[in-house]
């Protein structure tokens, strides 16, 4: 058995040696990395699919059964806002944005799709911590919105010192005990107010959202418009001129 691992050793020296088994010993390093290549691109393949739809009042239910709650005004959107900020972190590949080593590194998809979810995560977060949890503008803030939605406003691309999904993890741990507490009959601190007022704001900040991605879809053939930036109010102004006619396009790789 020792000639036999001797033998092997001798052979394995031979070939990393310079030589006449050289051209052998570069086959062999091009054949590892044409596989090393393919089992990245393979694997970024899969990372790119989206995640798949949930069904919200399903996922609203299983996260209470487990503690014998009942599903609550608020207990349907805080548990959509949870699903959706678990799966930026539990979906194939993990979080992709602060990724810096292949395939991650040179994914596009999934960390533009990334941006988008986390955006919409932040402004229901800030709702909830200035709207939907309070009575009124002058009532406190939750104890656990007060950091949940600082924590989702974290850096998207930090890799490390502290990585942002320790930071994202932490706001979900937050708005998951809030979603226990508003769950809870004998918890009174603990409020989702669901009134038209409180949607309202939230809508309008969706309205806005959705406006601009539509003018930047729209402008993805390059187009002169006519500048109507305060068109319809006399006594409008603006800190600096510009033009009566702007040329709008949307660069190709950010469509």
């Amino acid at each position: 058995m020792f000639d036999k691992l001797k033998q092997g050793w001798t052979s394995f020296i031979a070939l990393l040696t310079p030589g006449e088994n050289s051209a052998g010993w570069c086959r062999g390093i091009l054949t590892g990395m044409g596989f090393l290549i393919i089992l990245i691109l393979l694997v970024g393949m899969y990372w790119s699919n989206e995640p798949a739809h949930f069904d919200v009042r399903l996922n609203a239910q299983e996260k209470l059964t487990g503690s014998g709650l009942d599903t609550v005004p608020g207990a349907i959107t805080t548990s959509a806002l949870i699903r959706v900020a678990e799966t930026l972190l539990d979906k194939p590949g993990g979080y992709l944005t602060n990724d810096v080593m292949p395939p991650g590194l040179y994914l596009d998809n999934i960390p533009n799709w990334e941006y988008g979810a986390l955006v919409q995560v932040r402004d229901l977060s800030r709702s909830f911590r200035e709207d939907f949890s309070r009575s009124q503008s002058q009532s406190t803030e939750d104890p656990d919105l007060i950091i949940a939605e600082p924590n989702f406003n974290f850096n998207s691309d930090s890799w490390l010192f502290p990585p942002t999904e320790s930071e994202y993890r932490e706001a979900i741990e937050r708005v998951d005990s809030y979603l226990l507490r508003i769950s809870d009959p004998a918890n009174v601190d603990a409020q989702f107010f669901a009134r038209a007022d409180n949607l309202a704001s939230w809508l309008l900040n969706v309205e806005s959202r959705l406006g601009s991605l539509s003018q930047r879809l729209s402008a993805s053939v390059g187009q002169a418009r006519i500048n109507t930036d305060i068109a319809g109010e006399s006594a409008a102004v603006q800190s600096t001129p510009s033009s009566v006619e702007v040329e709008v396009r949307t660069p190709w790789l950010e469509i």
